[in-house]
């Protein structure tokens, strides 16, 4: 037990006398991971609503008047009973006039509301479809029907953001890549400096047979500390700037800007074991090779402590 308090205290001294440079890595941390579980983030709201839209209405058909020249008077039942004969079609509804009134009352103020005459807002076609990427069949055909006034679809939305989504997966992980070897960079350059400023003691160490396992282990705290702190700092900090984002977001009701806790919870928690790994990396890089060169100067220091004595 005194010897595991002793390798924790040793790590914690060498964090106090590397302050700044200890901050600097874990701030190289912090960037790092806070981009990567950013883009993460991002990448998931974008998921959540595609996923979300592509389970509702897809496609919009804003019908004519029936009493548009031209136009029978069952001209919309009849393309109604004919679009649900279509096999991708999953679901239909039809909104009448009176159905389209009401839906402008939930979405629109009062102002613009008491400028709007009922009669001129068109009937309406809502359609599901089985398979989204079918979405251009569907609507080529209801764009060619004399009932149709204006076709409306999600499709290219839908298309537009799962472009957007890949691009986001590669960015995170490109991100998490270059930044995270910048951050086990840093830190292995922080463990050399911590070693450097103890060389001597390093030396004497050996000289009087400590091993390099016993020789490692503050230095690996010291390295798994920094990389779990960046890493929480990161978490805390995108958490929050989500929530935020979240109830920002309530004002714009056609996009859902929040996460439920599991998500975070699952990826916080993995991102605190990848900063760990990144600071156990780091100090395994940085003590390889003064190890080997704290082999190579023990006769001089031991002459040195020799002579001093």
């Amino acid at each position: 037990m005194n010897r595991v308090s002793y390798l924790v205290r040793e790590a914690f001294v060498n964090l106090r006398r590397n302050a700044l440079v200890v901050t600097g890595a874990i701030l190289a941390v912090f960037i790092s991971l806070s981009f990567a579980f950013g883009a993460l983030v991002v990448n998931e709201l974008v998921r959540v609503n595609t996923v979300a839209w592509q389970q509702g209405v897809h496609i919009i058909a804003f019908l004519k008047d029936e009493s548009d020249a031209g136009i029978g008077s069952d001209a919309h039942a009849a393309l109604f009973s004919e679009l649900l004969t279509w096999e991708e079609v999953k679901t239909a509804v039809y909104f009448d006039k009176a159905d389209a009134f009401r839906e402008a009352q939930e979405i629109l103020p009062p102002d613009i509301l008491s400028e709007i005459d009922p009669s001129i807002l068109p009937a309406s076609l809502r359609v599901e479809l089985h398979d989204i990427d079918l979405y251009q069949n569907v609507q080529f055909r209801l764009v060619g029907s004399p009932v149709v006034r204006k076709v409306v679809s999600l499709g290219d939305r839908i298309e537009a953001l799962s472009s957007l989504s890949r691009v986001l997966n590669r960015l995170g992980l490109g991100l998490a890549l270059v930044l995270g070897f910048g951050a086990v960079v840093l830190i292995a350059n922080t463990i050399r400096m911590a070693i450097y400023a103890r060389r001597d003691e390093v030396a004497i160490m050996k000289l009087v047979g400590a091993s390099n396992g016993f020789i490692r282990v503050p230095f690996f705290i010291e390295g798994m500390l920094e990389g779990l702190l960046g890493a929480a700092l990161a978490v805390i900090v995108v958490w929050a700037f989500s929530r935020n984002l979240a109830d920002a977001g309530e004002a714009l009701p056609l996009f859902n800007f929040t996460l439920r806790d599991s998500f975070f919870y699952r990826w916080g928690i993995l991102f605190l074991i990848f900063g760990g790994a990144a600071g156990l990396i780091g100090s395994v890089v940085g003590l390889r090779r003064f190890l080997r060169e704290a082999d190579g100067a023990r006769p001089v220091v031991g002459r040195r402590v020799l002579e001093e004595v």
